[in-house]
């Protein structure tokens, strides 16, 4: 138990103060006097597609420099934008309970992606939903979108756009479900790596505090993004590069496994390369290293080095 305050440094939106009083009440819970202090990161005071600003780190290089700072004990970042490379001076000591990471359809008049006519805008600020839903060929347009949960949330019920596509474990967190008209199938649509997971980082250090938030580490969490971001960083890709990965552990015949199923696939959705994987919980890295490197055989290199043009935005 403290009696000094723990800082728990956070961005500002309403989806990140979510995540960070989730973890400061499981840390209340286990006798920690914890308090909120409020950054701002370069993501959130732009506008601009996050591949035009650089993508991997935008939402968490201030967090991280507040910590090496000393201005804050530890920092929850949504584990999607971490970047796979580690920094030097952290740790990522905690990895709890994951959310579902599946994305989810939130449409006008309750349809569902099949529902939607051709022609229908849909809004995506991401250029893996955006491959993946046009690899659909559903003749729908991708229009490009930037802003929180409820901007982007209003621009369906304005009319604006048909629908918009975002992340089940976000809208779970803000109490928003009853948006959602469709949990997309992950073999339509495969979410991000890390997605729907936390990610708590401490200086590597303090000791001390890495074993009190080791505690809040769940295993099956943890080996389920190991395998999805050491996939990510052998590909070489950023967390806006149109790769999907989503890892399960279940039961198999000799224990916990781990079951992986990954994509790459071309902005304009020409190409997809799809891959699955199967081995034990423990190794997870490995089975991530491997998935990547057969993806890389079957040429999404190419793919991932293609990029491609911004949808337009609205």
């Amino acid at each position: 138990m403290t009696t000094t305050p723990l800082r728990l440094g956070t961005r500002r939106s309403a989806l990140a103060l979510a995540q960070a009083r989730y973890v400061q009440e499981r840390l209340r819970a286990l006798g920690h006097v914890v308090e909120l202090v409020e950054i701002t990161t370069k993501g959130d005071v732009t506008t601009a597609p996050l591949d035009r600003i650089g993508g991997t780190g935008v939402f968490v290089a201030a967090l991280r420099e507040a910590l090496l700072d000393d201005r804050v004990d530890l920092a929850v970042h949504s584990l999607k934008d971490l970047p796979t490379a580690p920094a030097d001076g952290l740790v990522l000591a905690a990895v709890p309970e994951r959310e579902d990471p599946r994305d989810v359809l939130c449409a006008r008049d309750g349809l569902k992606l099949s529902d939607l006519p051709a022609g229908a805008r849909v809004g995506t600020g991401s250029p893996r939903r955006e491959a993946q839903l046009r690899a659909l060929g559903l003749g729908i347009e991708i229009v490009g979108l930037r802003g929180n949960v409820d901007t982007r949330l209003s621009k369906v019920t304005d009319g604006t756009l048909d629908a918009v596509v975002l992340a089940r474990a976000g809208l779970a967190r803000l109490g928003r479900l009853d948006s959602v008209t469709e949990v997309l199938d992950p073999m339509q649509v495969l979410p991000a790596p890390g997605q729907g997971a936390l990610g708590i980082e401490c200086r590597t250090a303090d000791t001390a505090l890495a074993a009190v938030l080791g505690t809040l580490d769940d295993p099956a969490a943890r080996a389920a993004v190991t395998a999805e971001r050491t996939l990510l960083a052998v590909l070489e890709a950023g967390c806006t590069a149109p790769v999907g990965a989503y890892a399960e552990a279940a039961e198999g015949d000799g224990g916990l496994e781990l079951y992986i199923r990954a994509v790459v696939a071309a902005r304009d959705g020409s190409v997809s390369i799809r891959k699955s994987a199967t081995g034990p919980l423990g190794g997870a890295e490995q089975i991530g290293r491997d998935l990547a490197l057969e993806l890389l055989a079957d040429g999404a290199g190419a793919v991932v080095d293609a990029g491609g043009p911004a949808s337009k935005e609205e």
